[in-house]
């Protein structure tokens, strides 16, 4: 099996286009064959050399590795001229004003057998003879296309759907060519949750968004396998070897697949939750380009869903912020400066300064002054981090310290 990712580079690599270099990728793994990674640039405007970065980029953060390649289409131009040359000299194909076209059969049909659709009929009569070639010699995208997988020997072509009203014409230049046709398979389309086509407003669009966000790539390659695919009624998580394994055509829907940030955001959550700690840590400092993360990772790593929520939710640990003052009017009101200021004594006095001495001292302080927890806890928890978020309150506490925590309260007193 030969397969091949063929993006063109106008961009960044968007979702859609994610799932299609997965779903050739884990057909390759699991086949033990090979692929190819096809730059389909002959657009010279917008395929610029930042974009096809882009595009390797996303993909190696994601994983998915090409045995050969990455080609550039428009560096096959030669071999492109060299079959319009010969297409037109053996008669399948015509000069008309300048251009080059081939000949469309007058009656029949042409039809496409594909993996996913069934058999896809398209009478010949609604095909008027195209263009393959413009009057500089350039070819057109469905001709490259097909010259392109007919060299080098593409087994299975996986795309979107969007492409499928492409292939008769593919498949007429594959047969002039005197070739066999590839296996086709065309993917569902990508809806968000409100059953229109994935755009932007259905949150992010690319996989360098996503990276940006905080997902871990192992993540987005579950839900993106899942997109349109299943290996059964009831599985949800998958390891990449899972994946590998298990993927076949077979199993993929013709019905548009729905990518639901939401549910991304879910699974993205297990997987954080299930990083060794290290790892968690490693991937964070990486992230933020500073060291020593370690223990604000582990009291931090039950509530977080993406890398990105790890600077709001336990910033404050690494290094002191200035009080959100919504935050501040709401829980320093009925009381709580005196219940502060009580709670600073109570923590000068623990001893051995640990989670479990700053637990017992605050519990102690709640019963003795007859208030709900809430009432002491969000005090200490704007003073120290300025804001209502924060891990565990004990643990934030310890892991500060009692003097980093004691000059915090102090000048929460004070901006009270």
């Amino acid at each position: 099996m030969r397969v091949r990712f063929a993006p063109s580079p106008t961009g960044a690599l968007h979702i859609g286009g994610a799932r299609t270099a997965l779903y050739n990728w884990l057909l390759a793994r699991h086949s033990g064959g090979t692929m190819v990674l096809r730059i389909e640039d002959t657009d010279r405007e917008r395929s610029t050399p930042e974009n096809v970065a882009q595009i390797r980029d996303a993909l190696e953060w994601l994983e998915l590795d090409w045995d050969e390649g990455p080609h550039s289409q428009a560096a096959l131009g030669e071999r492109h001229r060299e079959w319009i040359a010969r297409l037109v000299a053996n008669g399948h194909a015509y000069e008309h004003e300048g251009a080059v076209r081939l000949r469309v059969p007058a009656g029949g049909t042409t039809t496409v057998h594909d993996v996913i659709r069934g058999e896809i009929v398209f009478e010949h009569a609604a095909i008027d003879d195209f263009v393959i070639a413009r009057s500089d010699g350039s070819p057109l995208y469905n001709f490259a296309v097909a010259v392109d997988d007919r060299d080098m020997g593409i087994t299975h072509v996986v795309r979107g759907e969007d492409h499928l009203s492409n292939t008769p014409r593919q498949l007429m230049v594959i047969k002039a060519l005197g070739a066999e046709p590839p296996v086709y398979a065309h993917l569902p389309l990508l809806h968000g949750p409100d059953g229109k086509k994935l755009s932007k407003r259905h949150g992010a669009a690319s996989v360098q968004e996503l990276r940006e966000q905080g997902y871990l790539p192992e993540a987005v390659r579950n839900y993106l396998a899942l997109l349109g695919w299943g290996a059964d009624a009831s599985t949800t998580f998958f390891t990449t070897e899972e994946l590998v394994e298990r993927f076949s055509l077979e199993r993929v829907s013709r019905s548009p697949a729905v990518f639901d940030e939401q549910k991304l955001r879910w699974m993205n959550g297990r997987y954080m939750r299930e990083l060794p700690l290290e790892e968690l840590t490693r991937r964070l400092e990486q992230r933020l380009g500073r060291g020593g993360l370690r223990a604000a990772a582990e009291i931090s790593q039950e509530k977080m869903q993406t890398l990105a929520e790890f600077e709001p939710l336990a910033g404050f640990l690494v290094e002191r912020r200035p009080f959100d003052e919504q935050a501040w009017s709401k829980v320093m009101k009925d009381g709580a400066h005196e219940r502060l200021a009580r709670a600073r004594g109570a923590l000068e006095a623990v001893e051995p300064f640990d989670s479990a001495g700053v637990e017992i001292a605050l519990r102690g302080l709640v019963d003795e002054l007859g208030v709900k927890p809430n009432k002491l806890f969000q005090p200490v928890r704007v003073a120290i981090s300025g804001s209502t978020i924060s891990p565990g309150i004990f643990e934030s506490v310890a892991l500060l310290g009692r003097d980093e925590t004691l000059e915090r309260i102090d000048a929460a007193l004070e901006h009270a």
